[in-house]
């Protein structure tokens, strides 16, 4: 772990694997067999389920919550708030969002379970995305999405059902 800062009250569950030159700031909770890469920021209060991978260059703004078995691909940005259930898959520079046109903090999306980000998204603030649910790459997400349900385009839009 060199070149990191790691504050003393973060907790770090076991066989954690953690690069170089990350920021892990007070009561960030890390659990068992997760991978932590390069140049990592996990802000304040954020909590990364059992047996996940977050990439390197992936930034959480702090008060997030991320499930068991996610993986979090380079250069993604999980905002303030945001809460990523089990299963879920965020493809690279997904971008995450909890204010609104005015600044004020509306609180992060609510990402399901078994959930599909596909590269380059947006979502916006206070978003529900329903569990088996599928994000095509590059799409612009400001209406919830239902459970499974495929969506894509800018701004994103029904497509069809995920019958997985």
């Amino acid at each position: 772990m060199p070149n990191n800062i790691i504050s003393e009250k973060a907790k770090i569950g076991k066989n954690v694997e953690i690069g170089s030159f990350c920021i892990i700031e007070d009561d960030v909770q890390i659990g068992d067999n997760t991978v932590i890469k390069n140049y990592v920021e996990l802000r304040k209060s954020t909590i990364i389920g059992k047996n996940c991978y977050i990439d390197s260059r992936v930034s959480s703004s702090g008060n997030c919550t991320i499930g068991d078995n996610v993986i979090i691909r380079y250069d993604s940005i999980i905002a303030r708030g945001i809460k990523i259930g089990n299963n879920t898959y965020v493809c690279p520079k997904v971008m995450t969002n909890n204010l609104n046109t005015e600044h004020e903090q509306i609180g992060g999306a609510q990402i399901g379970e078994n959930v599909f980000i596909g590269t380059g998204c947006v979502i916006q603030h206070g978003i529900n995305i329903g569990n088996n649910t599928i994000l095509g790459s590059m799409s612009f997400i400001n209406k919830d999405v239902p459970s499974n349900e495929i969506w894509f385009g800018n701004p994103a839009k029904f497509q069809k059902k995920n019958l997985k």
